[in-house]
């Protein structure tokens, strides 16, 4: 930082309350983006603490972290952990990515999914050729992580983020964690998809889905059984697929209802 106070770092924005049916984190991104991209949040300004956004928003933790999560995923914003997270200079930013904004519907989401499924299958393989004790454990940890999320009745957004990220960081080609800023916050597209679009208790169900697909990629991983950790990663993403393929199917005949 340059110097300035914790006061004078954060500027004075004032946010107000969220309202459902929207997504919560995804509008909480927006609203922030735009403080950002308007210049009222400069290069080097501190956002306003997590209990500030909770207060200002009416959001949960979550939602904050997630929208953080999510901004940082665009190159908006640095986290330096214990101190908050800062507005990113423009000049660091990635120059391509895929916009949120540009994810109008099902549809689009199906076809990152598409892609997803193309890249993460050989992400998977090289992770469980390459892997190294440190590797091990950021992906150990980070399924513990979601783990826990999921019975605390979460979403799970960022600690499903952050293994992914695990994942190719253990392939130890560089240029796969940079696959991750390019798909943004649409690595994990639930938290743009409208929570009302779906029964809690079928979401809650996916997601224990999730962990026991995690645990199988994880376990293949660990052995070093590059084919089976293909397998079960191609076997995670379609099953996202499919999911969000009979979400997109709901979708039609509600609006032809």
């Amino acid at each position: 930082m340059d110097g300035r106070s914790e006061a004078e770092a954060t500027p004075g924005i004032e946010l107000a309350p969220l309202s459902p049916p929207a997504n919560l984190t995804a509008e909480l991104v927006r609203r922030l983006a735009a403080e950002i991209r308007a210049g009222r949040l400069r290069p080097g300004d501190r956002l306003p603490t997590e209990q500030a956004l909770m207060r200002q928003a009416g959001v949960s933790r979550t939602v904050v972290r997630e929208a953080v999560a999510a901004l940082r995923a665009e190159g908006l914003v640095l986290t330096r952990q214990g101190v908050g997270a800062f507005v990113a200079d423009p000049a660091a930013r990635g120059q391509v990515r895929i916009d949120p904004g540009e994810m109008r519907s099902l549809n689009d989401v199906l076809q990152v999914i598409e892609l997803r499924i193309a890249i993460e299958t050989e992400a998977a393989g090289l992770a469980a050729e390459r892997r190294d004790p440190a590797a091990l454990e950021r992906i150990t940890q980070a399924a513990a992580v979601f783990d826990r999320a999921v019975d605390a009745g979460e979403s799970a957004v960022t600690q499903d983020l952050e293994f992914h990220r695990a994942i190719f960081a253990a392939t130890g080609n560089s240029f796969f964690p940079r696959f991750l800023e390019f798909l943004g916050p649409m690595l994990i597209p639930r938290q743009t998809v409208r929570p009302y679009m779906e029964e809690p208790s079928a979401r809650t169900a996916y997601l224990v889905r999730v962990r026991e697909e995690h645990a199988r990629i994880a376990a293949a991983i660990a052995a070093g059984q590059a084919a089976a950790a293909r397998s079960a990663m191609r076997r995670h993403l379609t099953a996202s697929r499919d999911r969000y393929a009979r979400l997109a199917g709901q979708l039609a005949l509600s609006e032809r209802g």
